[in-house]
Order: structure tokens, then C-alpha cells, then sequence
């Protein structure tokens, strides 16, 4: 089959379909692995904003960075765990 050959489309479909679903797993697979460590995702912090507080404003990375380290480990006051 040749490239251009009207048969061959389905299968370069598929083939940027699985392309597609690799990267998108391989994003998901990155996102799990700065969870497991305690490196929050600004980019879906982004994106929920975006999504659902449109017009309000955005944290800065650093202020988001913050932020999630206050939640995690206690911060502003707030007591942290034991050890």
C-alpha cells in the first residue's frame, strides 16, 4: 500500500490514535509519579481554574507551590504532624 492510497487511512488513524493514547498515559503516568512524591501540578491547577473560577485571579507557580506545601505539612500557624 502506498501512503496516499485511500486504504492505508484507517491504519494511519490508528496509528496516531495509539500515538495519542501513549503520550496521554504517559501524562497521566508523570502526573501519578510528582503525586507520589509531593510535587503538585500547577497545569491542573490551571485548567481547574480556568474551567471553574473563570476570571478570578491565578496563583503565581511559587504561590501555588506554597500553598500546597502549607496544606500538606501545615503552615500559617497551623500545627503540623508529629514527625
Amino acid at each position: 500500500m502506498r501512503a496516499d492510497d485511500p486504504a492505508s487511512r484507517p491504519l494511519q488513524q490508528a496509528a496516531r490514535d495509539a500515538v495519542q493514547a501513549v503520550a496521554t498515559g504517559g501524562r497521566y503516568l508523570a502526573q501519578s509519579l510528582r503525586l507520589m512524591v509531593g510535587l503538585p501540578d500547577y497545569d491542573a491547577y490551571l485548567s481547574h481554574q480556568e474551567r471553574t473560577h473563570p476570571g478570578e485571579p491565578v496563583m503565581s507557580y511559587a504561590e501555588f507551590f506554597r500553598d500546597r506545601q502549607d496544606a500538606r505539612y501545615g503552615g500559617k500557624g497551623r500545627i503540623g504532624r508529629c514527625c
